[in-house]
């Protein structure tokens, strides 16, 4: 059981609503700067934030306090100039919600003078209106217009202006021609040469191009670049986390192309007495290819300078 012993106050004191302090959408903090704020003399001017700051409610708890009030129509605001050129900004309380037609037009009943000056009797707070600002130190001087500046100042002139930033040197662009097009798709086939080269950034692609042109330029085949690559990632499992700088640092350097093999020359272009380049082995030492009509190629020991075999002879 409950009971309840209250004794009615003599003087100082507020009568409210039971659908404000019962209101099921306002927090107790909303209850509670509402309350505050009907409960101050006629006449006072005390923002909600004054109020606030007097009934212990914290930044956070006022700003979702004043949002409830102005959603259920207790509180409104508008902004006003003031004949001085200034802006205020008006706020309005009641102990019933008011549409916003209803608090335009009492807020119209009542214009805004000009702003006094804050006095301790009078205290005005920057929410209602705009404190006055500091004067800057010293007089006001006005714009200086008697034509240029002297040719040799008095003043200290050591500390130059710093020099214009140079401007950044523009991405090489590769040109056209059979290299560099095909220098472009081995570039674009790059992300599936392995999983580590798979976020090459598409602004490198450029670059990349430019120094896989060079290579190809220079001789090397395709398959020489992408195992040139290959060789040049980690391999103990390393993730690669910028592979568009480590191309750019496998690809700077262009080596001298490998030389390609010997050709070795057919027996039937040499010409009699001379055999093919390099070392014979023993047992085809001093043998002959016929020129005689033969299927394949046939091969005889000469006594002379025969160029044929004893069967063509």
């Amino acid at each position: 059981m409950i009971y309840r012993h209250c004794i009615a106050p003599p003087r100082a004191f507020t009568q409210f609503s039971h659908d404000i302090i019962r209101h099921p959408r306002l927090s107790s903090d909303a209850v509670r700067l509402l309350t505050w704020q009907l409960s101050l003399p006629q006449g006072a001017r005390e923002p909600l934030s004054r109020t606030a700051e007097r009934a212990r409610i914290g930044a956070t708890a006022f700003t979702r306090a004043k949002r409830q009030l102005k959603e259920e129509g207790f509180v409104h605001e508008r902004r006003v100039q003031v004949p001085g050129g200034l802006w205020v900004t008006q706020q309005l309380v009641s102990n019933v919600p008011l549409s916003p037609g209803e608090a335009a037009k009492i807020l119209a009943r009542t214009p805004v003078a000009s702003v006094p000056e804050p006095t301790s009797a009078n205290p005005v707070s920057p929410q209602v209106a705009p404190s006055r600002r500091n004067p800057a130190v010293g007089v006001p001087t006005p714009r200086l217009t008697d034509g240029h500046p002297r040719k040799d100042p008095e003043e200290n002139t050591s500390h130059h202006p710093a020099e214009p930033e140079p401007e950044p040197r523009p991405e090489p662009q590769p040109e056209s021609g059979p290299a560099t097009d095909q220098a472009r798709v081995l570039v674009a086939a790059l992300p599936h040469l392995s999983p580590d080269l798979r976020r090459i950034p598409r602004s490198m692609h450029d670059e990349l191009t430019h120094l896989t042109a060079r290579w190809l330029a220079a001789g090397h085949t395709p398959t020489a670049v992408r195992t040139h690559i290959l060789r040049g990632l980690p391999s103990d499992g390393t993730p690669v986390h910028r592979p568009g700088g480590l191309l750019r640092y496998l690809l700077r350097e262009v080596p001298p192309p490998p030389e390609p093999p010997a050709q070795h020359a057919p027996a039937s272009t040499l010409s009699p007495g001379r055999s093919a380049p390099g070392r014979p082995a023993p047992r085809l030492a001093g043998l002959r290819e016929c020129e005689g009509d033969h299927v394949q190629a046939t091969l005889f020991r000469p006594v002379g300078d025969e160029t044929r075999c004893r069967r063509c002879g």
